[in-house]
């Protein structure tokens, strides 16, 4: 039997009249629900911002004579028992629109494997947009009542965090997961120890232990390489998001799609579709089609019904995006897998060659392209590059046919948008708006609300953001005696009453901060309107 550490032995301290606390601090439904964020808040204002808005963190912090005044005041309590009572109810597995639209909602569930999720700060597993669409992705589910199980990595060492130096020049700095402090936890097998599962036909060994994340009814499970049982270089597989070294980025894919496959086969999960967030996680693709043909089809057959319920997002729009690895290097860890699938070096090799530059190496792209049934793109324009950009594949169909769908990158709403907004929506347009937000009819009801109303609340928010900034800035100045001028750079100039323009990207060159030049006239005359400044961030 496959468990879980229980919340209750993290927090020994919570009285029972309130010990759904520590169940709701380890599931990450408290972090789009304002009420739930509330709770939390009410419970000691100085530890939750302390904690930087984590629970796990403050209830770990927070003394016993806490809880007790908490379960004895009659406030506390009425807000508590609305909010667990409302989050019992989500937590429903047989309710949300899936269960009420889909003819057979007792199908096994869809298997969604990302290299990266952006759910909460706490958890430093992102990079960025493909992150944030995954972490959305998975809260929408939840929503929904969508059965999804989630695939991903457990990075100890997080994603490098990007600072400015004195020089004016960008360094990185690795932001170390703190375990114990994170809404995380192990994987117990049935003889109560941490789960450890080891990755199919990969020489010499490497073993994962699987974390468990709870994002409302949505389960994600992550894997960590960094155990005894590994050897040095295999313990740093998971150690980063997108670790630089080809060969290592090959073994953290290996990991992700083959291991990945490979612990839910373990947990005992069966799925009905494989979604696949960008190429990292494509491998995943060959485990499926292994097991088919292990049991007796052909690869053909197999690599049929595999491609039939396999779905492929792609994300990026530029060459340098893509993983691609040398022959040799695929040669060296699947000689011993491709006969498992029926076939030789060459055919196999084909499955990831571009036939727009077939030398190149084996594409993770080109691969998930062909061994997928569905394909999509992120964007109308992003649609039409990929389209263009992957033509070679489909050589007997016009760029415009080539099967690739457009799907605009949507938001998860209650984790973006601000409370205060919320609210003016709720008075304004309508109580259910965020169950309607897909009807046109909703949004024309934004109409009846004032200027004023609109630019109150705006402003209310820019000011939110600004005096953060200034407070970052004032950490920094207090803690780290920053030079002066990276202090000024840093935002305690700004000014609320002007135009603001955010890049709020990754300063990797294919993210292209020069798009601001795109139309230079323009952006000459907005800069030198004396009467309506511009600032960038």
């Amino acid at each position: 039997m496959i468990t879980t550490t229980e919340s209750k032995e993290r927090f020994p301290d919570i009285p029972e009249r309130i010990n759904g606390l520590g169940e709701l601090a380890y599931n990450l439904w408290w972090s789009w629900h304002p009420e739930a964020r509330m709770l939390f808040k009410m419970l000691n204002r100085a530890a939750w911002k302390v904690s930087v808005h984590n629970p796990v963190k403050m209830l770990n912090d927070l003394r016993g004579e806490v809880f007790d005044a908490a379960s004895e005041d009659p406030k506390f309590l009425r807000h508590y028992d609305a909010v667990m009572a409302r989050f019992k109810a989500e937590m429903n597995t047989t309710s949300g629109w899936f269960y009420s639209n889909i003819t057979d909602p007792g199908m096994f569930p869809v298997a969604y494997f990302s290299a990266e999720y952006g759910l909460h700060h706490s958890l430093p597993f992102y990079a960025g947009g493909l992150g944030f669409l995954a972490g959305d992705f998975l809260k929408e589910c939840s929503d929904l009542g969508v059965p999804v199980v989630a695939m991903g990595f457990m990075y100890p060492e997080g994603y490098l965090r990007q600072r400015i130096r004195p020089d004016g020049w960008q360094e990185s700095e690795s932001e170390t997961l703190d375990r114990e402090n994170a809404p995380i936890r192990r994987v117990l097998d049935d003889k109560g120890e941490h789960l450890t599962v080891k990755v199919p036909f990969i020489e010499p060994p490497i073993y994962v232990e699987v974390w468990k994340v709870q994002v409302g009814r949505v389960l994600l499970y992550l894997m960590d390489t960094d155990i005894e049982m590994n050897d040095p270089w295999s313990r740093g597989i998971s150690a980063r998001l997108y670790i630089g070294s080809p060969e290592l980025r090959l073994k953290q894919e290996v990991v992700l799609g083959i291991g990945g496959a490979e612990v839910l086969s373990v947990l005992g999960i069966k799925h009905s579709v494989l979604h696949l967030n960008e190429g990292h996680p494509a491998f995943a693709i060959l485990e499926r089609i292994r097991e088919r043909v292990a049991s007796g089809m052909s690869f053909d057959e197999a690599s049929g019904q595999v491609r039939a319920t396999t779905v492929f997002t792609t994300h990026t729009p530029v060459p340098a995006g893509h993983d691609v690895f040398p022959f040799s290097l695929m040669e060296k860890y699947f000689h011993s897998y491709w006969p498992s699938l029926g076939l030789d070096s060459e055919a196999f090799m084909k499955l990831g060659t571009n036939p727009a530059d077939p030398a190149a190496g084996f594409n993770m792209t080109a691969f998930a392209m062909r061994m997928s049934g569905y394909r999509n793109a992120v964007s109308k324009r992003h649609g039409e590059v990929t389209r263009r950009m992957w033509q070679p594949l489909w050589p007997d169909l016009p760029e415009e046919k080539v099967p690739v769908e457009s799907i605009t990158n949507g938001i998860h709403i209650p984790t973006w948008i601000e409370p205060r907004i919320q609210l003016l929506l709720n008075k304004f347009v309508d109580m259910d708006w965020l169950n309607e937000h897909d009807v046109a009819e909703t949004w024309r009801l934004i109409e009846d609300i004032s200027d004023e109303e609109i630019w109150k609340t705006h402003f209310w928010v820019k000011m939110k953001l600004i005096i953060r900034m200034r407070e970052r800035v004032r950490q920094r100045w207090l803690y780290e005696n920053a030079d002066p001028r990276i202090i000024l750079a840093s935002g305690v100039l700004l000014d609320p009453n002007a135009l603001t323009l955010g890049f709020s990207r990754r300063f990797a060159t294919y993210k292209r901060a020069t798009l601001i030049l795109h139309n230079l006239e323009r952006l000459k005359r907005m800069l030198n309107d004396r009467w309506r400044p511009v600032q960038i961030i």
